[in-house]
């Protein structure tokens, strides 16, 4: 193996735990909403710099391999795409690490389960998680046939956004004494939905590496 493709290797190897941690983070601020697991949501909160410092070390190397080695070609473009990946990992983490804010401050104890399962955030949360996951096969295969797939599953998140509002203006009329709650709520539901663009905005970036297909603004999106 050339010293260059050593050194591409542990790139892509930092990005896998940056990728695996967030992962667990998403995970794991899913489990603290949804069954209000405090010990979840400290988890999450406790790691939030791990995946800040994984963001910048990546972005560092990124840079200083372009620097020594000059890449071109698809190797510039595995590059490329690790630097934007590990930013929007980075993000995904952030809007993770919120939702656990959330979750400690004690929004889900006042939330029935009636209006959690009719606004659908279980699904959200299970359709990101499995975006996320659809993401690094994509990754560790350089198989971007899961495209369609994650865009489809973006698609379904997007729709679940757009019928919230109507389910929480008649539950707040309702119960107009956890109106705050609700629209915290709301909130995290938007975080939800930005995390499912940011997946969307990963499998664009495989689809530039490994075809050379430049997918942005070529897509619909919400935003």
């Amino acid at each position: 193996m050339k010293h260059t493709e050593k050194e591409l290797e542990v790139l892509k190897n930092n990005l896998r735990e940056m990728w695996l941690l967030v992962a667990s983070q998403l995970s794991k601020s899913a489990e603290a909403f949804i069954n209000f697991n405090t010990d979840a949501a400290n988890e999450v909160v406790h790691k939030e710099k791990r995946v800040d410092a994984f963001e910048l070390k990546i972005d560092a190397d990124c840079e200083n391999y372009i620097a020594l080695f000059a890449p071109v070609a698809i190797d510039l473009r595995l590059v490329l795409s690790i630097i934007k990946i590990s930013y929007t990992l980075e993000r995904i983490g952030d809007f993770a690490y919120s939702i656990a804010r959330h979750t400690q401050d004690g929004i889900r104890k006042k939330l029935n389960d009636a209006l959690l399962e009719e606004i659908q955030i279980k699904k959200m949360f299970n359709q990101v998680i499995n975006m996320l996951s659809n993401c690094y096969k994509a990754f560790e295969s350089e198989d971007v046939s899961l495209w369609g797939k994650i865009i489809s599953l973006d698609d379904e998140i997007d729709q679940i956004y757009r019928n919230s509002p109507n389910i929480l203006e008649r539950y707040i009329q309702k119960q107009p004494d956890l109106a705050s709650e609700a629209l915290r709520l709301m909130v995290i539901m938007r975080k939800l939905e930005r995390i499912g663009d940011h997946c969307s905005n990963i499998i664009e970036e495989l689809v530039f590496y490994v075809d050379a297909k430049v997918l942005k603004h070529n897509i619909s999106n919400s935003n």
